[in-house]
């Protein structure tokens, strides 16, 4: 039988749909896999118990003739960031160790309705701050190209999970990259939807005017399926954007087996340059931006002069949102509660937040409630507002100009454990290609474009597009992607060297 584990989401689903496998079968291919390889990696926080009874519940819908969605019976992997009831939904987080949801996220439940099997709830930095997955509370995720670096953040363990073949679909949240960063240093695609074009109920607030639900998959084509569940309006989300929005799967089709690329303006930033980037993701991304030009796309040199305050801008208006959103962990409503004999209710809360919070938490709650106070409002906080404004109207000038905005996904391959923790400006770094889309509310998408000479580790193109333009970057990503694997002769992650298991 085929390795089920290797499969494309739409591969298995074609599969499914024809009665070829069942959906049991591909569920506990992929929980052996997950048994095999998590030891080494650490993707999941908690497998589900459950998960063959839901499989067992769709294969008996598909033989009654049920009608049934396009991914039914296809494995999918949770960021826990995303609230569950069947499942723990901690955020990485010591303070909710335990928590059982009394609801499921819009995401989730869309998911569920859609016939996919939730496997598992997938590792993250704490509360979504970070960029590596080293700040979980629950210890690190391992990157499977090389168990000794990281697999991005803060959803690494969403795409590990998915270039480890422990699940060919995933759910994650991006703030300021954390979809996309981890799809660069995995190898896997990840994207970011227009602010608003997906629900946010029942994802754990970090910032809530930066936060967005997204895909992560081994296909462009997979990431349009699941973007097409999850996306719409949800009138539990007072920010969901009422649109009616077009096959984001179709338009992933139509860019891998049309003409899409011809006469597609592809705009390239002149203020970010060479500086700071690793040699090898720059040259992946030349060769990336000639491969475009070879088929038609012209290559155009936008300015975007308020990008470099962007990584600046976000570390105010980030933290000050945390601290706003995180106050509600507090001993008395959920969560941790440490006892303090004969103290007061803030010594309890205080003893809490001291138990239950790492230092980045800590770090970031405390630069935000600076950011916010009394004197400090307008000078920190107001100013970095000034600065998003002037960053999207960068975007507004440059999208004037061309179609869809190229940038590298990171600055660097994926970094060994340990390498940058005691440096946060520099973990903070990694974020400054991604931030700007988060602050603009424009979607992005990051597509392997190669590996990087120095280190054979994965490199991934961004492509950014227009507020509520998230199809064309499915088509565009999807052209590309169809050129690299011919070029490849495969999808990358074929090459890549999984260890545990094996592969």
């Amino acid at each position: 039988m085929t390795d089920l584990t290797k499969l494309s989401a739409a591969a298995l689903a074609d599969l499914l749909a024809a009665g070829e496998v069942s959906s049991v079968d591909a569920t506990r291919a992929h929980l052996d896999r997950i048994d095999d390889t998590d030891g080494d990696i650490h993707a999941f926080l908690h497998v589900n118990g459950g998960a063959l009874d839901v499989a067992a519940d769709i294969d008996r819908r598909r033989a009654a003739g049920d009608p049934l969605g396009p991914l039914a019976g296809v494995p999918l992997a949770i960021k826990d960031v995303l609230v569950t009831t069947d499942m723990p939904s901690t955020s990485g987080s010591r303070i909710l160790e335990g928590y059982m949801s009394p609801y499921d996220a819009t995401v989730v439940a869309r998911a569920r309705a859609a016939g996919l099997v939730p496997l598992g709830k997938t590792n993250m930095d704490e509360f979504a701050m970070g960029s590596s997955t080293e700040h979980s509370a629950y210890g690190p995720t391992r990157n499977p190209w090389d168990l000794d670096r990281i697999p991005g953040g803060s959803g690494g363990g969403s795409a590990a999970a998915v270039a480890a073949l422990q699940a060919p679909l995933a759910l994650g949240s991006d703030t300021g990259g954390s979809i996309r960063q981890p799809a660069h240093v995995t190898g896997t695609v990840g994207l970011k939807p227009t602010y608003g074009g997906v629900s946010r109920y029942g994802a754990i607030a970090l910032a809530s005017s930066l936060d967005q639900v997204g895909p992560v998959t081994r296909t462009v084509l997979d990431a349009g399926l699941l973007h097409d569940v999850i996306g719409g309006h949800d009138p539990h989300d007072s920010t969901s954007l009422p649109d009616e929005w077009p096959s984001f799967a179709a338009a992933a089709r139509e860019g891998a087996s049309g003409d899409v690329l011809r006469g597609l303006k592809v705009g390239v930033i002149r203020e970010l340059g060479d500086d700071g980037f690793q040699a090898g993701v720059t040259a992946s991304f030349r060769a990336a931006l000639a491969t475009l030009e070879a088929h038609g796309a012209e290559i155009v040199e936008v300015s975007a002069p308020h990008f470099e305050y962007g990584v600046a801008a976000y570390y105010l208006i980030l933290p000050a949102e945390a601290s706003s959103n995180l106050a509600k962990f507090d001993s008395v409503r959920f969560g941790l509660r440490v006892d303090v004999s004969g103290g007061t209710v803030e010594d309890v809360m205080a003893a809490t937040r001291e138990a239950g919070f790492g230092d980045e938490v800590k770090r970031r709650i405390i630069l935000g409630t600076y950011a916010l106070s009394a004197g400090y409002y307008d000078a920190y906080y107001g100013s970095a507002q000034k600065v998003r404004t002037l960053i999207q109207r960068d975007f507004d000038e440059a999208f004037a100009r061309v179609d869809v905005i190229a940038t590298p996904s990171a600055p660097t391959t994926a970094f060994r454990l340990g390498e940058q923790l005691d440096d946060p400006m520099q973990m903070y770094l990694n974020d400054v290609t991604t931030i700007p889309a988060n602050l603009a509310g424009v979607p992005g998408i990051s597509i392997p474009s190669g590996l990087a000479d120095e280190d054979g580790l994965p490199v991934g193109i961004q492509f950014l597009a227009p507020a509520r333009e998230d199809a064309r970057l499915y088509r565009v990503g999807a052209a590309l992607e169809a050129l690299l694997v011919d070029e490849w002769g495969g999808p990358l992650l074929d090459r890549a060297p999984v260890r545990g298991g094996g592969r």
